[in-house]
């Protein structure tokens, strides 16, 4: 169910890490429902390739078995995939001086209501239950070649943060040109085990407008009864994430939910809604999410790869056919980004509601 867009806002609930994360009496708002809350056994390993990209994009192994992932639950982790180890580093090191920030510096940086990008302590000024147990710093990174040679990461860093903040910035640019690299490579791949040329996806992506976004997760003494992110399929076309070792990825398959576990050195890779509208829904968007632990915290970066924003998603001719009609209608990534952050919570159906939406007459002005 679509939720009104200017409904009445419930309240704004801090989440405060360094004042929350030792409590066993938390706010009413994060307990989730118990059918929905984790369990022990989810513990258990989901089986995901482990894919060598050493060999490139052309590569028939490679094509073939991400091809397999895709149809079956759309997850994946590739290594060789030439990201510097030493850059990776140093994304977690900020990462890590950022989160540990006093709440009101890393306020500097608050998303507002209704924005993509920006520091979220929770999504209190949405929804009032079922709130996630995290802090996220998220920001756009653009391709294109009138950008800034970094996106011009570096300059939103300093623009909200200060000039202090222009390492941070400068390191984010430069991993964020990385991802988009790697995403391009990883679209060569999704276009041949497509049938329609390791060119079509790539050529797609190539400008693209892409979210970045650093997610720490605090220790939580009540971890079976809250979760880091509720379940959602991602709204965007690829996930490029990079764990660290503690682990808490969680994707429900074949009817139940299993854990993808860290791997030294690689990325979990999966595909998004925009993606599978763009192969006509034979490749999966699939639903997961991530559990807290009672001990340590866990932090992630994840690389969105989004279409630049007023471009048309519609799958090639080649994926549609009287066998396999069109699945969802035209749209542009603009359209499905104000859609999540306006009027519908990501969750498994976002696709299904944002084409109903569309269908309803809401799309009239793609």
């Amino acid at each position: 169910m679509v939720e009104a867009a200017h409904q009445q806002q419930p309240p704004a609930l801090v989440f405060d890490a360094a004042r929350l994360s030792g409590q066993a009496d938390i706010p009413q708002q994060f307990l989730w429902p118990a059918d929905e809350s984790p369990t022990p056994d989810a513990a258990e390993e989901l089986p995901v390739p482990l894919i060598d990209l050493s060999g490139g994009a052309a590569d028939a192994e490679v094509v073939r078995q991400v091809g397999e992932a895709c149809e079956l639950h759309g997850f994946f982790q590739v290594v060789n995939h030439g990201i510097d180890q030493a850059l990776l580093a140093e994304a977690h090191r900020c990462m890590d001086a950022f989160f540990t920030l006093p709440l009101h510096e890393k306020q500097r940086a608050q998303r507002r209501q209704g924005e993509s990008c920006g520091y979220a302590s929770s999504f209190t000024g949405r929804f009032a239950s079922k709130l996630p147990w995290k802090e996220t710093l998220s920001f756009r990174y653009h391709s294109a070649a009138a950008a800034a040679a970094d996106g011009g990461v570096a300059d939103y860093f300093v623009e909200k943060l200060g000039e202090e903040y222009r390492h941070h910035g400068e390191v984010y640019g430069r991993y964020c040109s990385e991802m988009s690299r790697l995403s391009l490579e990883i679209m060569e791949v999704l276009g041949a085990s497509l049938g329609v040329g390791r060119a079509h996806f790539r050529r797609f992506f190539e400008g693209n407008d892409s979210i970045m976004r650093l997610n720490y997760y605090p220790p939580c003494q009540r971890p079976y009864e809250t979760l880091g992110t509720g379940p959602h399929c991602d709204p965007t076309s690829l996930t490029i994430l990079h764990q660290d070792d503690v682990g808490g990825l969680q994707v429900f398959a074949a009817g139940r939910w299993r854990s993808i576990r860290p791997h030294a050195g690689a990325f979990v890779v999966n595909i998004g809604d925009t993606f599978m509208a763009l192969s006509n829904g034979r490749y999966r968007s699939c639903l997961h999410r991530a559990v807290v632990n009672s001990r340590v915290p866990r932090r992630s970066l994840a690389f969105f790869l989004c279409p630049e924003m007023d471009k048309v998603v519609r799958p090639p001719g080649e994926l549609v056919d009287a066998n396999s009609p069109r699945e969802y209608p035209d749209f542009t990534w603009r359209a499905l980004l104000d859609f999540t952050m306006r009027h519908y919570r990501a969750d498994m159906r976002t696709l299904e509601a944002f084409s109903n939406w569309i269908r309803h007459g809401h799309g009239h002005h793609l």
